[in-house]
């Protein structure tokens, strides 16, 4: 099959690349970094250098592609996030209808079956809607949980203050997933014959805010540490302090607070996956020590 994958060689984009480019497929990895042309053929794929924004580069990318992995990366920049994904999302609408692909698999979020109140979650939702207007095109939407390696954030709170804190945490459950995990997942789906659109949730392990305090505390040696929660207020003054935008703690603090209400699991909940990710979290704790 001939693959074109978007998101470069990042966390996700580098183990996909490397995963079709084994199996034999045709890939093509978008990267918007002429520098990162190198690395992309290092891996035996051939490198498109542009923009995602610009919609006749991404028609002549697609053209004669059997299958897009199409993510929108991440931007905590832009002072209109949702607006930033649904022009992502439009140009790759517009690409996919232009060039014909046919198959598409589409990073998502959990969370995203809500159209508002979870920060920049949101804007996943906003693309599942905008390329569920396409027709006959194959969608999978891989609505991958809390990434592990967002538990780097903590590090420096660990060390000032000897525990995690946000504004959830204790016995609230997050649903967990290694970068690796979702590159498997979309390899998958890529292979496997599909004539709808479905959605596909993806995870690697699922523990309380406190458990996974326990786990990575174990890992560095500080067996007892723990993770509070802090008001909304609190968190947004925390981050506000530390040099962020009001409008992007904003964002931070509107998820967090799906995560402690529960709302952001609540589809994830009756839609679980059949099996979870090889990596768990202990996996990822001795990473999390390497790091620490």
């Amino acid at each position: 099959m001939k693959v074109t994958v978007t998101g470069s060689l990042g966390n996700i984009g580098k183990p996909l690349a490397e995963e079709l480019v084994q199996k034999g497929h045709t890939v093509t990895v978008i990267s918007s970094k002429p520098e990162k042309q190198k690395d992309i053929e290092a891996l035996g794929a051939t490198a498109a250098i542009g923009s995602l924004s610009d919609v006749d580069f991404l028609v002549s990318i697609f053209t004669g592609a059997d299958a897009v992995y199409a993510m929108v990366p991440p931007n905590f920049t832009v002072p209109d996030s949702r607006e930033y994904y649904r022009r992502i999302g439009s140009s790759y609408a517009q690409a996919i209808q232009r060039s014909g692909v046919k198959r598409v698999v589409h990073l998502s979020s959990w969370g995203a079956h809500l159209d508002k109140g979870t920060g920049f979650i949101v804007g996943s939702h906003d693309v599942e809607g905008i390329l569920n207007e396409l027709s006959d095109v194959a969608i999978t939407h891989l609505r991958a949980g809390y990434f592990y390696y967002n538990l780097y954030n903590y590090v420096d709170m660990i060390k000032e203050v000897g525990f995690i804190g946000a504004n959830h945490g204790g016995d609230d459950k997050i649903v967990m997933v290694a970068p690796s995990d979702i590159a498997a997942a979309a390899v998958e789906e890529i292979e496997t014959p599909v004539t709808d659109k479905k959605v596909r949730y993806v995870a690697s392990d699922e523990h309380t805010a406190n458990e996974t305090a326990h786990i990575l505390g174990i890992a560095i040696g500080k067996p007892d540490l723990k993770w509070a929660t802090f008001t909304d207020e609190q968190m947004q003054d925390a981050l506000e302090k530390k040099g962020m935008p009001t409008h992007t703690a904003a964002k931070f603090v509107e998820l967090g607070a799906s995560i402690h209400s529960g709302a952001l699991r609540e589809d994830y909940e009756l839609h679980k996956p059949i099996a979870m990710g090889k990596v768990k979290l202990e996996d990822f704790a001795k990473e999390f020590a390497a790091g620490f």
